[in-house]
């Protein structure tokens, strides 16, 4: 073989080489798993997180549990069960504060906690069904869903609390049985939050607690979650049947986009800095989408999780997501699975 010859087949090795490593560089996952901790004896579903990172923990509602679970936020290591509770739903950490609120839709009201030892400080008196909740930095106030079909109530309420006292300070009723998640505007007054039972977001003035606008979501039903990418002017709306994150403009309501996502999911998650959204289901996969161009999100991955994997928390300080999975109705077992974030 001529010397020509050889040096054309080192070519064409070298240059498939490089082809195949931008290849695998464009595929390879923005999502690395990192640790899984189980969780043996739970059943039922989780519900949310939220990260205390002056203490180094993350906190889990383990709503069908009855309990609150601690956890070292570096190791992932279970630190501790909290119990006491009902029905736990959301967690209110806030930094430098005593105290942490715990949303607990069973009859004992939601709780205040030391937010160190985890001692019972209070409770807050709202009508039964205490659920989501969305936190106003700039009056400290958090706005709390309670009400309902969980409590057999044809209307569900979004109470504004003090969260150092467990006071309510002003409350709105809202015409639908089934509310789910909300966000607020920072640069602004307004909250959006779903109404799931008749599919429509509203648009309320957290100050006069008043219902600015009522916007259909279209292309999808059963609208539980909401991120609100606010410089951008766009709503990410979460539903569940089937699996969508539909786009919103958020001065006017219109759908400026819509994309497949998992089932069964319960959270969305999302990374401004990276031009990330996350969409973890219950049926084993997370979505991650790119938002760069909101109204042409682009689907970049589908990272495998595991069954029941539908809540999350994204722990941006230190590039990670973590994932509760839910064993549900199965015997599976229950677990937090750490993924490092690309």
């Amino acid at each position: 073989m001529s010397k020509q010859k050889i040096f054309a087949l080192i070519m064409a090795a070298f240059l498939y080489s490089i082809s195949a490593l931008s290849a695998a560089g464009q595929t390879s996952s923005p999502l690395t798993l990192k640790g899984s901790v189980n969780l043996p004896g739970y059943t039922g579903d989780f519900d949310h997180f939220a990260a205390d990172e002056a203490r180094g923990r993350l906190l889990l509602a383990a709503e069908d549990h009855g309990t609150l679970e601690v956890f070292d936020l570096s190791s992932g290591k279970h630190l501790r069960t909290i119990s006491g509770f009902e029905t736990p739903h959301s967690i209110l950490v806030r930094p430098n504060a005593s105290t942490i609120l715990v949303t607990d839709s069973g009859k004992g009201m939601s709780k205040l906690l030391d937010a160190s030892t985890y001692e019972l400080k209070g409770t807050v008196t709202l009508v039964p069904g205490a659920d989501s909740i969305g936190y106003d930095p700039s009056e400290n106030v958090v706005y709390i869903v309670t009400g309902g079909k969980d409590v057999d109530m044809k209307t569900s309420q979004l109470a504004a609390v003090d969260p150092d006292t467990g006071e309510k300070k002003r409350s709105i009723v809202l015409d639908d049985s089934h509310v789910e998640a909300m966000a607020l505007e920072r640069n602004g007054n307004r909250l959006f939050i779903n109404l799931t039972q008749t599919n429509k977001m509203a648009v309320i003035d957290r100050k006069s607690m008043k219902i600015i606008s009522i916007w259909p979501v279209l292309a999808a039903q059963q609208n539980a979650m909401v991120i609100f990418d606010e410089p951008h002017h766009r709503l990410y709306v979460g539903c569940r049947k089937p699996g969508t994150v539909v786009v919103m403009n958020s001065d006017t309501g219109a759908m400026t986009n819509s994309v497949p996502s998992p089932l069964r999911s319960d959270q969305i998650l999302f990374d401004p800095a990276a031009n990330r959204l996350y969409s973890p289901g219950g049926d084993g996969y997370m979505a991650v989408y790119d938002t760069r161009n909101p109204d042409h999100l682009k689907t970049v991955a589908k990272v495998p999780t595991a069954p029941g994997a539908k809540t999350g928390i994204l722990v941006q300080e230190k590039k990670q997501l973590v994932l509760a999975v839910s064993p549900g109705d199965t015997k599976a077992m229950a677990k937090v699975l750490t993924f490092d974030v690309k």
